[in-house]
């Protein structure tokens, strides 16, 4: 088994794509208005209208509700991005910590509410975690 992607459904394909692209440097691929893909070296964000919900299962899933996953992606230097990101992000959570596992991270919300990580390995434990 290979975990490949997650999936976000919101009511707004065009802007949390935007905003993604934006974040993340990374050109989406749009399959059509409903569904786009980022996609990385390692992993695949997929960005889905609700109108594409129906087609799993009617009410199965709602946009603008997590209260529980948080999106990560590895970055080179998290404090030069969260600088990058200010004026653009509306919503930091904290700004880059070092957090006890060994990894400076930066957490803030996207546009629909979900929590986004952007972190960098700091300690020699974590960076040999990550080791590309």
């Amino acid at each position: 088994m290979d975990f490949v992607s997650i999936r976000i459904i919101t009511g707004d394909v065009a802007r949390l794509v935007d905003f993604y692209e934006r974040a993340t440097k990374v050109t989406a691929t749009w399959a059509n208005e409903d569904f786009a893909e980022l996609r990385t070296t390692s992993a695949t964000l997929a960005i889905g209208s609700t109108r594409t919900v129906p087609l799993f299962a009617p009410g199965s899933a709602g946009p603008a509700d997590n209260q529980s996953v948080i999106l990560e992606f590895l970055v080179d230097d998290v404090d030069s991005v969260y600088k990058s990101l200010n004026g653009f992000v509306e919503d930091f959570v904290n700004q880059p910590t070092t957090m006890p596992w060994g990894n400076r991270a930066l957490l803030f919300r996207d546009p629909d509410g979900n929590l986004v990580n952007f972190f960098t390995p700091v300690t020699p434990a974590a960076i040999e975690k990550f080791a590309r």
